[in-house]
């Protein structure tokens, strides 16, 4: 049985500046790393987890070691955040990078900033609230003028509005 997600793979056809966004910008650890190779390994956690991301260099057929054709149709890579400040300091960091901001929305159960990295994937920081609202949610929030008690107040009134966890809707196991 899976008991959760390791880690993610991107990828990327500039190793560096994806390497640079990644470690520099979010604030991921370097692990381990084979830059010849054109491989790297972070985490937010080093000292408990070896690593949540990997990227590795796009390669064409030609390449001795076969060909690493760059990811595609990636959803999403998120990044949860300790508190409303890490939050804001990402919406602050990202601003003064020029990295482009996609959405700032409360999903009920999280404060979230979607952006773009170098190489247009989305990605995603957020902050976990501990309400219980049923996904598929999101509203805008602005982090610039709203203030986190209002934030926050605001993400908590859709528990009622909203509704708590649904479940699974159709038969699980089943691909039709």
């Amino acid at each position: 049985m899976v008991t959760g997600l390791g880690h993610l793979g991107i990828i990327c056809d500039d190793f560096l500046k994806m390497r640079d966004f990644y470690s520099r910008v979010i604030g991921l650890t370097v692990t381990d790393e084979d830059p010849e190779r054109g491989s790297c390994f972070l985490s937010a956690h080093p000292d408990t987890e070896h690593h949540e991301l990997n990227l590795g260099q796009s390669r064409g057929p030609d390449h001795p070691d076969g060909a690493r054709p760059r990811t595609q149709n990636v959803g999403q890579v998120s990044f949860i955040v300790e508190d409303m400040a890490a939050l804001r300091e990402f919406n602050r960091r990202f601003k003064a990078e020029g990295t482009e901001i996609l959405r700032t929305v409360t999903h009920g159960i999280s404060v979230s900033i979607y952006y773009h990295d170098p190489e247009n994937n989305v990605g995603e920081v957020y902050y976990k609230t501990g309400y219980v609202v049923k996904q598929g949610f999101g509203r805008p929030i602005e982090l610039d003028t709203q203030t986190d008690e209002e934030i926050l107040a605001y993400s908590k009134s859709f528990e009622e509005s909203e509704g708590p966890f649904q479940g699974a809707k159709l038969p699980v196991g089943q691909a039709g």
